[in-house]
């Protein structure tokens, strides 16, 4: 029995200890902050990985479409400077002298008809020296008559001897005479009538008055210029080259001129110069212009003569980007990623440019909104299919559907 007794009184304050320990337990607990964390939970948390930083996806790449040069023929094209000049200027005057203008009727300007009347001289002093020579022709028929008739008498009265042979040779010497006198009379009678005829200024062709020196009440002199006219109102370039170029160019070339008043002139050679300057070595050429052209006599521009034509390495204008007097083009590069291509250009045509040197017929460059690429930019090129189709000229067109 007493074995078991003290059993149970150990048992027994076991139970009592741990009765006090538990509530002394839960009251060093309820004073622990919530957050504090025991060594080995802080050891735990330490050794775990960071939380990875939030990452903002890439934009997705630029869609662009590729193109390949082109070779065609193109003219070559040559740059050069000239005046503005009139076809033919012709210079209207008077061809008598010591008359006052009466009247003036055109202006500097006028468009004109040929046998159009541009001034009046005061025709009176004419119309006076013309009735004198109308005078003496008649005076001079009228002695050529007696000088006829007298030769006839003495022609029927020399075979009875009334006249002998030296009178009669007399009376023809006196008609001979006569007849001259009337030719002169009216040789005199025709002058005076073209003096008067001069005294009426017309137009002799077609054209424009370019400058006007008449003026109203002047006394005039015999030749002196009262008025210029441009013939048929044409009017030409006339272009200063090089000599070694003026052997390359034909009649009816094509020929631009740059016009400061608007759209560009389109002309044609109508002659080259065959002599060369010894001084400067150049020589002219004669483009004519179109009627309607909205240049004036006198101006100097400039304008680009087509030459003989050669190959011509050409990509549209939208691929080619003009920056800082430089020009270069952007291809895509193995990593998909934008890449420049400096470039050297040459001739324009239409919405064309010529690329001399930093590209071969083989390089794919990007068509076009290459001034809104950023150099390493990924892009995305488009398939041929997918691929927009550039616009081409008219002639262009035509060119590829033949």
């Amino acid at each position: 029995m007493l074995p078991i007794f003290k059993t149970q009184r150990r048992f027994k304050g076991a139970t009592i200890a741990i009765a006090l320990v538990l509530p002394l337990a839960f009251a060093l607990g309820a004073t622990t902050p919530s957050n504090a964390q025991t060594p080995a939970a802080a050891a735990a948390k330490a050794a775990a990985p960071a939380a990875a930083p939030k990452v903002t996806p890439p934009p997705p790449a630029r869609a662009v479409s590729l193109v390949t040069p082109k070779i065609e023929m193109w003219p070559d094209q040559m740059e050069a400077a000239g005046n503005i000049m009139p076809w033919q200027e012709t210079r209207v005057g008077t061809e008598i002298g010591g008359l006052r203008l009466l009247s003036v009727l055109v202006n500097a300007g006028d468009v004109v008809k040929k046998g159009q009347v541009l001034a009046r001289l005061n025709p009176v002093t004419v119309e006076t020296e013309l009735d004198a020579a109308n005078a003496q022709l008649m005076e001079a028929q009228a002695a050529l008559a007696q000088a006829d008739a007298t030769l006839e008498r003495g022609k029927r009265l020399a075979p009875s001897g009334g006249v002998s042979q030296q009178e009669l040779t007399l009376y023809e010497t006196q008609k001979q005479t006569a007849a001259a006198r009337v030719n002169a009379a009216r040789a005199q009678v025709k002058t005076q009538q073209l003096r008067l005829d001069s005294a009426t200024l017309v137009a002799p062709d077609d054209g424009v008055i370019s400058s006007r020196s008449a003026v109203e009440g002047a006394i005039v002199q015999a030749g002196s210029e009262l008025f210029r006219l441009i013939r048929q109102g044409r009017l030409e370039w006339r272009a200063e080259v090089k000599g070694e170029v003026l052997l390359k160019l034909r009649v009816g070339q094509k020929v631009t001129v740059n016009s400061p008043l608007g759209p560009d002139v389109e002309g044609h050679v109508r002659q080259v110069s065959p002599t060369i300057d010894l001084t400067t070595r150049n020589g002219l050429v004669y483009v004519d212009l179109p009627l309607d052209t909205n240049l004036k006599a006198g101006l100097k521009v400039t304008g680009t003569l087509a030459l003989s034509k050669r190959k011509a390495l050409v990509l549209p204008a939208t691929a080619v980007l003009h920056e800082a007097g430089a020009a270069r083009v952007f291809k895509v590069n193995a990593e998909s990623r934008v890449e420049a291509i400096d470039v050297k250009v040459g001739r324009v045509q239409d919405d064309y440019e010529e690329i001399t040197a930093g590209i071969d017929a083989h390089t794919q460059v990007i068509a076009k909104d290459v001034d809104q690429l950023k150099l390493g930019e990924h892009v995305k090129a488009l398939a041929a299919q997918d691929a927009p189709k550039l616009t081409l000229a008219p002639d262009e067109a035509k060119k590829s559907g033949d």
